[in-house]
């Protein structure tokens, strides 16, 4: 009614413009009835005239329009007389309240309010209701609900009030029952469906991904579909459609129609460089170049050459270039020619920040690795983006670079979506000699400062470990990190090793980036101990009952290349620390290494090789304290119980002066191949551990070793880890531990 009205007004005002005499005269005052909620004063400053203003029928008509464009008055007439202008309007009336029938679940519910235009407290608009209607049917349908109905209920109140309930019945989920793929297809169908993040539907898949229909992962599998073609040589390939074909009332078969095309392969490649550029310094792009030539086209081998350009322009201060890549497609190869050139000076004007409700804009800027003023480099700007992904603060960080009008200057917005950041993790462990339980909880950025509080405890048979830690990763705004810890240890050990021992005490560090991708640690820890024996145990052990105080520094270097912290299928990573003592009537000195190197076999693996050598002695020639004698750790050897393998001075464990360790593992993943969120492993493990000081003669030397398969699982409380391990070699008293358990989640 309201569309018709306006129609039919506007039409009468064109008429009177062009065909009666055209009117003009001053506007002396105006007159406003009608309106009730909405003032006097708020109606004139939607209109664009004054008084004294000359009036005409085109500016009766801009009136009218401008009214109502405020979406405030459901009728409007307006009139000029005498020279009074007479505005009479009907005001909508205002949305008292929204109700929602028969949504349940919280997030399909913020989905639909986000994603209408319908408000409390706004006017009541019958063309935005409709319009609401059909949105909430694209969002349901969106995540699957395709049977869904839906009844918008309007209820009129005094004081122009109105009342909107939308009666939704969602019916069940629309399932898809069969993924198929016509065409000029050349990779098999069970390819393509570990491609997709949408799956079939199957009963037992409780654990899987998308496998109800989704409009929006259909988009996003065809992206996948059409990247994987294009990096596997079928440069032309072309998703004709895809459409989901109704079985039943429920269930759908989704059909992907793709056309390959033909394969191609990479030609010749050529890179051409500024006349003043040192082409040495590109020596890895030549040999990247011999690498792929022949190989079936790829896009992702392309965006690695150019990765490389960057990263080589960049650490040769080239500040201001641009690569451009011009392609000639022959028969069935492609040639590329890659041309680097100095392009326009542009510089940091402005970097905005968006969506930090919680988190210090100041914690975020300390990632960033330029700044307002710094000439602006795209390498710099994703490294940024990439160093706040890796915070764990914010489930999403994107970015634009906005081209200002003047001064050659670009300013950079980045927008976050912050998520919880708190933790709480569980973990448990069934062996031979009984059961572990841990618990702790963690908050990784305390007051949206970046601060990490962390406070854990575990408990076993014969142990309890406490310990509650601060970390500030930007001390003072700089790129240190500050750490500090209390910590609290008793351990009962009388059964297994002949000594029990209280242990308390605090740490205090800090490290810090000394080159690229290389870090440098020192922290100085102060402990209090007592340690007590029992009437079995040796005489040497039971000499060394006893108070300690024990003060020490410890020094630590890491080095780390991984591609990615999690699956890593790339790169390496080098820890080493000694631990010098200050105080200490042992004065224990204590060696760690650890190297693990990351590869990968085939598409979608991940394996590594892992090397840990530990050493501890004396270096005034004393024994070194029970509890500073090195055991094996369980993570070290899966399939024995840590510490109950080794040396023995009787019936106890006394653990040894040396110690190594070497851990292969790798995920197959074919075995869940249609799972996102499932990892299933293969591990081998060998160790050996020996020396004791105070007695030569005590042996422990001699490789265990034991092989085991494991399940990391992304389940919907946290990430849990099964593992089974099976011990192939031991020595006669070792203890072993078939099963471990570990369980965490967030809050």
């Amino acid at each position: 009614m309201k569309s018709i009205t306006i129609l039919f007004k506007s039409f009468f005002i064109i008429l009177l413009f062009l065909f009666s005499n055209a009117f003009s005269d001053t506007l002396n005052k105006i007159e406003i009835t009608g309106n009730d909620r909405i003032s006097d004063e708020t109606i004139r400053l939607f209109i664009s005239v004054d008084i004294k203003d000359e009036i005409d029928e085109v500016k009766l008509n801009n009136i009218l329009k401008d009214l109502y464009d405020t979406d405030f008055f459901k009728d409007i007439s307006v009139e000029f007389d005498n020279q009074i202008l007479s505005i009479n309007v009907i005001e909508n009336p205002i949305i008292e309240n929204i109700s929602y029938i028969g949504i349940k679940s919280n997030r399909i519910l913020e989905l639909i309010k986000d994603g209408t235009s319908i408000k409390q407290r706004s006017s009541y608009d019958e063309r935005k209701i409709k319009n609401d209607k059909l949105k909430i049917k694209d969002i349901l349908q969106a995540i699957g609900y395709y049977n869904a109905s839906l009844d918008i209920l309007v209820e009129q109140s005094k004081n122009n009030l109105v009342s909107i309930t939308y009666d939704i019945d969602l019916g069940k989920k629309s399932k898809i029952k069969k993924i198929t793929f016509i065409g000029n297809k050349v990779f098999k169908d069970k390819k393509l469906r570990r491609i997709i993040t949408t799956t079939e539907y199957k009963f037992w898949k409780f654990i899987s991904g998308k496998k109800f229909l989704n409009q929006n992962s259909v988009f996003l599998d065809e992206r996948l579909l059409k990247n994987f073609y294009k990096n596997n040589g079928y440069y032309d390939v072309k998703i004709n459609s895809s459409f989901a074909k109704l079985l039943d009332d429920n269930s759908f078969e989704l059909i992907f129609n793709i056309d390959a095309g033909s394969k191609i392969y990479f030609g010749e490649l050529d890179l051409k460089l500024p006349t003043d550029f040192d082409e040495n310094n590109f020596s890895s792009i030549k040999k990247l170049f011999k690498k792929i030539k022949g190989d079936p086209y790829s896009i992702n081998k392309i965006d690695d050459i150019l990765d490389e350009i960057d990263s080589i322009t960049t650490l040769e201060q080239y500040k201001f270039i641009k690569a451009n890549v011009f392609e000639t497609i022959n028969q069935n190869t492609i040639d590329l020619k890659f041309h680097v050139e100095e392009g326009e000076k542009f510089y940091v004007d402005r970097i905005n920040i968006l969506g930090n409700t919680v988190t210090s804009e100041s914690v975020i800027r300390n990632q960033l690795m330029l700044d307002e003023g710094d000439p602006f480099s795209k390498i710099l700007v994703n490294k940024s983006i990439n160093n706040l992904k890796r915070l764990n603060f914010f489930k999403t960080v994107n970015y634009k670079v906005l081209n200002n009008n003047e001064n050659n200057t670009k300013s950079i917005e980045i927008s976050v979506d912050e998520k919880p950041t708190g933790e709480i993790f569980a973990s448990a462990g069934a062996g031979t000699s009984g059961a572990s339980l841990g618990f702790g909880v963690k908050e990784n950025n305390f007051l949206g400062k970046g601060i990490g509080l962390d406070s854990n405890i575990l408990l076993s048979g014969e142990s309890i470990k406490g310990k509650f830690s601060v970390t500030n990763p930007n001390f003072k705004n700089s790129d240190k990190t500050l750490f500090a810890s209390v910590e609290a240890i008793e351990n009962n050990y009388y059964k297994n090793f002949g000594y029990k021992t209280n242990k308390t005490g605090i740490s205090i560090g800090t490290n810090f980036e000394y080159l690229n991708d290389f870090y440098v640690g020192i922290n100085s820890s102060n402990f209090y101990e007592v340690i007590e024996t029992n009437s079995t145990a040796s005489a040497q052990q039971q000499a060394q009952e006893g108070n300690y105080w024990d003060s020490f520094i410890k020094l630590s270097m890491n080095y780390d290349k991984r591609n990615q912290k999690f699956q890593t299928s790339d790169g390496f990573k080098s820890h080493y620390s000694v631990d010098l003592p200050l105080i200490s009537d042992t004065n224990t000195l204590k060696n760690y290494y650890n190297y693990s190197h990351y590869f990968d076999f085939f598409e979608k693996n991940f394996s590594s090789i892992s090397i840990y050598l530990e050493s501890a002695h004396s270096i005034n020639n004393k024994d070194i304290k029970l509890s500073e004698r090195i055991t094996i750790p369980s993570n070290r050897l899966r399939g024995f119980e840590a510490g109950r393998l080794g040396p023995k001075d009787g019936d106890d464990f006394v653990g040894g002066n040396y110690a190594y360790s070497i851990n292969v593992a790798s995920n197959i993943p074919q075995i869940f191949e249609e799972s996102q969120n499932i990892d299933f492993l293969i591990f081998a493990d060998a160790a050996d551990i020996w020396g004791v000081d105070y007695n030569s003669s005590l042996k422990g030397s001699g490789i265990r070793s034991s092989v085991g398969v494991a399940l990391d699982w992304m389940s919907p409380v946290g990430p849990m880890n099964f593992t089974l391990a099976y011990p192939v070699t031991k020595e006669i008293g070792d203890k072993t531990e078939t099963f471990r358990f570990n369980l965490g989640t967030t809050f």
